[in-house]
């Protein structure tokens, strides 16, 4: 065969070579994850979500949003941290991963999580930080945890079954334990990081570095800061969970963390210790102390914030030189809302706005368009479906949420959910919010409080009432509003596979015979952070 005739068929060959070639390489290029994840992160405390009182500058979680999307409405199916973490790792509500509330639960790690599965389909994944599932980790090849709630100065970790002590400030240790297994990984399959953050958890202890960096700023008050809870039911006004009355003397800054070093201790009541000081000469009271309180919160808070938020930096950062940015989907979110002074509170736990809906960012080179702000109702109960779809994985059909991979395309299926169910239940312990459900719209809120000693339902328009400061429910006016919503409650409980009444240990209580908070079901194999609680009246001065 001549020169002139073979190179034809060379060619087709190379051709051919090269389209075989094309799904193999695709296939190589799964994307890989990391999977930012903070406690009790309020979006108001996100400079991208534009809150009115401007209480912080995020530039790195910024970034996020100004390189991917933005969703403005993602709720939660159950606002507590131990709850939520199971949903993301399940695709499921609680009342079918087992794990309703902080009190008595353990998550069942034998059950099936998208980090299994991604390790099933080749991926290398990893968790570090916050767990708080009272079980070992399942799923993951490496994992290093804090214990219980962790603690923010020098905190002990579980790392793959072995007790480790770590020297330094939590959020800065967990940002560089992620840094470190990325270098270190097995750089020749996808990767799923899941980095998870204690801050800024109570007691909202700031790294050093941060103690007075908002320069004693006065930070404008919420509008409802005194709310007085008219309008509305008992399960709102018997409550503890308020600036008020329950703030006690360490979330004031009156106790310095017992797990320091003499010298960070020393650093600390440097900046605390006159201000303290300045508080007892002055004694204020009511309001004033309301006004006091707040003003230390959020001091402490984004203070929290800020060493969130220079570790997404050094993590974006991390992927730009590595040449990882293009194929690594990077999602930023939280466990749930959280209250920032808005009716006098702090904490979560309600299906209302501040508590119901937490903050995410997805950055997504080449799938999500830069800059964009998405309203579709979404949850965290979709982050499982929206992994595993990303990496060309099957979803399960017993996972309940829907993947944002057609909503980062810029497509929004004709059936995406246009409300959304919300079930909490841990009561009484620790806030006496009572246990509730409901059903969710982009207007309206149709909740039924029920406990021993409550059985009430109340309707929130949050059109006609943004604050969400009154219950329309037995208003002539809302009848069909009211009727519509109950239909409509009732075909999501019946979808979701909702039992039709709870046993009432699942209020907080303990199963008949069972220890406390799980122990004697021989999986609760972490121990609770050494550092004891602070002893303090709430209702005192501090």
């Amino acid at each position: 065969m001549t020169a002139r005739k073979f190179l034809p068929i060379l060619g087709l060959l190379v051709l051919g070579a090269l389209v075989t070639a094309v799904p193999a390489a695709a296939a190589s290029k799964q994307p890989n994850i990391l999977f930012i994840f903070s406690d009790d992160h309020a979006y108001q405390a996100i400079s991208a979500y534009k809150d009115s009182r401007k209480l912080i500058e995020t530039p790195g979680l910024d970034r996020i949003a100004k390189e991917g999307m933005l969703f403005q409405r993602c709720v939660v199916p159950n606002s507590i941290c131990g709850p939520s973490r199971a949903v993301v790792l399940t695709g499921k509500y609680n009342h079918l991963n087992g794990f309703l509330n902080n009190s008595n639960s353990v998550f069942d790690g034998s059950q099936q999580t998208f980090p299994k599965l991604l390790q099933g389909a080749g991926y290398q994944t990893a968790i570090v930080g916050k767990w708080h599932l009272m079980s070992d980790p399942t799923g993951f090849d490496s994992w290093q945890i804090l214990p219980g709630q962790g603690i923010y100065y020098n905190p002990p970790m579980n790392d793959n079954g072995k007790p480790v002590k770590h020297e330094g400030y939590v959020t800065d240790i967990i940002t560089d334990l992620t840094l470190d297994w990325l270098k270190n990984r097995d750089k020749t399959k996808p990767f799923l990081m899941m980095c998870q953050h204690k801050a800024p958890h109570r007691e909202w202890e700031p790294a050093l570095r941060h103690l007075g960096h908002d320069s004693d700023r006065k930070y404008p008050e919420p509008e409802t800061l005194f709310d007085d809870y008219e309008n509305r039911g008992v399960a709102e006004r018997d409550q503890d969970m308020t600036l008020e009355k329950t703030f006690t003397p360490r979330d004031a800054k009156f106790v310095a963390p017992a797990s320091m070093t003499p010298e960070q201790k020393a650093k600390w009541e440097a900046y605390y210790a006159p201000r303290n000081a300045e508080f007892e000469k002055s004694k204020p009271t009511g309001k004033d102390l309301v006004r006091w309180r707040y003003q230390r919160y959020m001091h402490d808070y984004l203070g929290c914030v800020k060493a969130v938020d220079e570790g997404v930096a050094k993590l974006l950062k991390y992927l730009d030189d590595e040449g990882l940015a293009e194929n690594t989907i990077v999602v930023y979110s939280a466990d749930q809302g959280f209250y920032l002074g808005e009716h006098g509170w702090f904490d979560k736990r309600w299906i209302f706005e501040e508590s119901l809906r937490a903050p995410l960012m997805v950055r997504w080179p080449g799938v999500a368009k830069a800059g964009v702000e998405n309203e579709n109702i979404v949850s965290n109960l979709d982050f499982a479906e929206t992994f595993l779809e990303a990496a060309g994985v099957p979803v399960p059909g017993d996972m309940q949420g829907k993947s944002l991979v057609p909503l980062l395309k810029g497509e929004t299926p004709g059936d995406w959910r246009k409300s959304f169910y919300y079930h909490y239940y841990e009561f009484p312990q620790p806030h006496r919010v009572r246990p509730h459900y409901g059903v969710v719209t982009d207007q309206y809120k149709l909740v039924h409080f029920y406990a021993p000693d409550v059985d009430y339902w109340e309707l929130f328009d949050r059109k006609a009432d943004p604050q969400e400061l009154k219950s329309f429910y037995g208003n002539p006016d809302y009848s069909k509003i009211t009727d519509d919503l109950k239909g409509e409650l009732t075909r999501l409980r019946t979808e979701l596979k909702v039992p039709e009444k709870e046993e009432p240990w699942f209020y907080g209580g303990r199963k008949p015979g069972q220890g406390p908070r799980g122990q004697g079901q021989g999986k609760r194999k972490l121990q609770q952070a050494a550092e004891p609680a602070t002893p303090g009246t709430p209702a005192t001065a501090k």
